[in-house]
């Protein structure tokens, strides 16, 4: 198994390898966690703990279990310092990526060496040749999906620091590509690579226009991604037919790589088209609108499981529900880590095959199994012993975990933060489905509520707004602890999608809103609404249209990224993104009566 060679895999070639890695997962592990030795042993952070050891059973042994919070000191050192990578790498440290920043605070620099690009250019190559099992003809025509760069920076020692889809994007990878018909986009390279994210969302959409009888897919890196550009062409879709009725480009748009390769594609004036389009544009409702401005699409592309299926709805709403909703494959900044072998499941029902050559996997055991997570046994302040963890082959099925990995770039038993749940096996290698950020809570008093039990008693409250043809367009969270007792408040983002068969009585349905979303909540949270009386009503706060935007654009103005961008589900206090929530509230409502809560 060659770890570090530039690994693409195409076709019936990318089928084999997938079964090749899984037939014999534990034993790939095995030699990528000797290779990672022999070339990290003699780092600064592996002697202290294994004394120029390479043996697998001393690494179990003696390396501990880490957070961001260990490997934070070696990262300052090499990024602030100017010191040698191999505090922590065998390889150089050619850039440092950033995480999102917005599923649990700050954004966080993770090591990278060059070879990573290779791994992840072969988990992309996986992509396609899956997808081909399921619809074919998907080399005859173009994908329309927005992809967007960062502006990078870099540390006081010179390193790049961007996201890891800023890496992709402006990486060899990507920019030298060979041509590749199931990998046709519509949108010009130079727009993609174009840091005013406007400009580029402007050519990108008038690409996917102009293309619009050839499109075969849609897609984003996540929903809200997607969501956002529908948005987006919803207030400038007049402008856009303007520019294909007369074949010029708007001169707000000034960037030259944006301008000069959207130019090629307006080679001469063609009202037809732009008819076409107004007609659809100006119709009273946008429902299906997907598949009627874009009619040979067969599904559509992004990540929606775990926080993301808030936005399922939406995009079911705009595609008529007409396209499958295909979440291809499981990556962080830290790593990618495998592939959904089943990419037409529910989105409900996806589970992802670990691809053993990505990294080293180890689980951290959390709770039981039948769909009931008992515990998060240890949160990231406690040391974990090391006999605690489990490896890829001896995962059971049905029970959750935390995923810890050991990389080539120099994290060592590193917890990513993700629940997992294990749904089966590939071979030899493990499936598990995403159920959330471990670490996203709220919490007034004993109450702990985690992001998966937040989302599931939102869905289930979202519902009682579908009679009135209202949509829970987006929601957030906050542990609201100036008031006592403290209480939990959500905002909600509603927009009205068509004609309501019943006027919306806001402040009935609203309440039961909220109590339906306390009834949903866990037995501790019951206890103390009810009986403690350690935790207040709920509230919800309904906020402006467009709020959750605004959220965005601050939130990536501070440090994120468009594909990377996930729309917190708990805000901190005494931040910029509470008080921007505060100014665009409407109304407010609480709950009307404890949860019922039996001893």
């Amino acid at each position: 198994m060659h770890y570090g060679k530039k690994l693409e895999y195409k076709g019936e070639e990318a089928l084999k390898e997938i079964e090749k890695l899984t037939a014999k997962a534990d034993e790939v592990q095995n030699n990528l966690l000797r290779e990672i030795l022999i070339r990290n042993g003699e780092t600064e952070y592996l002697r202290k703990y294994l004394r120029g050891s390479k043996d697998v059973s001393d690494f179990k042994r003696c390396v501990p279990v880490s957070t961001y919070k260990n490997i934070y000191p070696y990262i300052q050192r090499i990024a602030i310092s100017g010191e040698d990578s191999s505090l922590i790498s065998g390889h150089p440290i050619t850039e440092m990526l950033c995480s999102s920043g917005t599923s649990a605070g700050e954004p966080k620099l993770m090591p990278s060496i060059a070879e990573d690009l290779d791994r992840r250019t072969f988990l992309y190559n996986l992509i396609m040749p899956i997808m081909n099992q399921y619809i074919c003809g998907l080399d005859e025509g173009k994908a329309m999906y927005f992809y967007f760069v960062k502006a990078e920076m870099s540390t006081p020692s010179g390193l790049p620091t961007r996201t890891v889809l800023t890496s992709y994007y402006k990486s060899k990878h990507f920019k030298c590509r060979t041509r590749d018909p199931y990998n046709d986009f519509t949108s010009p390279d130079p727009a993609i690579l174009c840091n005013d994210s406007n400009q580029s969302m402007y050519c990108q959409l008038l690409a996917g226009l102009i293309h619009r009888h050839q499109v075969l897919r849609l897609g984003a890196v996540f929903a809200s991604a997607l969501l956002r550009a529908i948005s987006f062409l919803e207030r400038n879709w007049f402008q856009l037919c303007n520019d294909i009725r007369s074949g010029r480009l708007d001169l707000t748009i000034t960037d030259p790589g944006c301008r000069s390769s959207t130019l090629s594609l307006l080679t001469s004036p063609n009202p037809t088209l732009a008819d076409e389009i107004e007609e659809i544009c100006s119709r009273p409702s946008w429902k299906g609108i997907l598949c009627q401005l874009w009619p040979r699409a067969k599904y559509i592309e992004a990540v929606v499981t775990g926080s993301m299926a808030q936005y399922i709805p939406s995009l079911e709403y705009y595609s008529a529900g007409k396209l499958p909703l295909v979440g291809t494959m499981y990556a962080s900044s830290e790593c990618y880590f495998g592939v959904n072998l089943k990419p037409l499941s529910n989105p409900a029902d996806v589970s992802f095959t670990l691809l053993p050559n990505m990294c080293y996997f180890e689980f951290l055991p959390l709770g039981g199994e039948n769909g009931t997570l008992l515990s998060m046994e240890f949160n990231e302040e406690e040391e974990v012993p090391n006999d605690k963890l489990v490896d890829l082959g001896h995962v059971r099925v049905g029970h959750y975990y935390e995923l810890v990995v050991t990389t080539f770039a120099g994290l060592n038993r590193y917890r990513i933060g993700d629940v997992l749940q294990v749904t089966g096996f590939y071979n030899r290698a493990p499936q598990f489905r995403f159920i959330c950020r471990r670490n996203v809570v709220l919490s007034i008093d004993n109450d702990k509520t985690n992001e998966e039990d937040l989302h599931k008693s939102v869905t289930i409250a979202k519902n009682l707004l579908e009679p009135y043809s209202a949509l829970l367009v987006e929601y957030t969270s906050y542990a609201d602890t100036s008031t006592v007792p403290g209480h939990y408040v959500l905002y909600w983002e509603i927009q009205i999608v068509d004609s309501p068969a019943l006027p919306l009585d806001h402040q009935k349905v609203l309440e039961e809103c909220c109590i339906a979303v306390e009834e949903q909540l866990d037995y501790v949270y019951r206890r103390c609404r009810s009986h403690d009386k350690s935790v207040g009503p709920l509230e919800i706060r309904v906020v402006e249209p467009g709020t959750f935007e605004t959220l965005m654009d601050l939130l990536v103005s501070q440090g994120g990224s468009i594909n990377q961008y996930k729309t917190p589900r708990c805000i901190k206090s005494n931040n910029a993104a509470l008080m921007l929530l505060d100014s665009h509230v409407k109304d407010s409502f609480f709950s009307p009566r404890d949860p019922k809560w039996i001893p």
